[in-house]
């Protein structure tokens, strides 16, 4: 399964605001996930992607804004099931 969220042309600036949006949900994901009953290790990780994602997109935000032609941007979501298959043959998806 796929899911298209960006296809098409765009200038610098209309591209930065379509890639913001995408990355303040990521961003608000990750720190929804930060509550007080976490473990140690899940805060680390949590904060680890939100300094990951803050600092591609102020790379993101740099290269975009320097385009002055258009660009063409493509972006799927791309959804698969995982199955495992035991030695009996059977198959469970997770």
């Amino acid at each position: 399964m796929q899911l298209e969220l960006i296809k098409g042309q765009f200038s610098g600036r209309e591209a930065l605001a379509r890639h913001l949006q995408l990355i303040q949900a990521k961003l608000y994901f990750e720190e929804s996930k930060i509550v007080q009953d976490s473990s140690e290790e899940d805060i680390k990780y949590r904060e680890s992607r939100l300094k990951y994602l803050q600092n591609e997109l102020a790379t993101i935000r740099t290269a975009l804004l320097q385009q002055n032609q258009p660009l063409q941007i493509n972006a799927t979501i791309h959804i698969k099931t995982k199955i495992q298959v035991y030695e009996t043959g059977a198959a469970i998806a997770s």
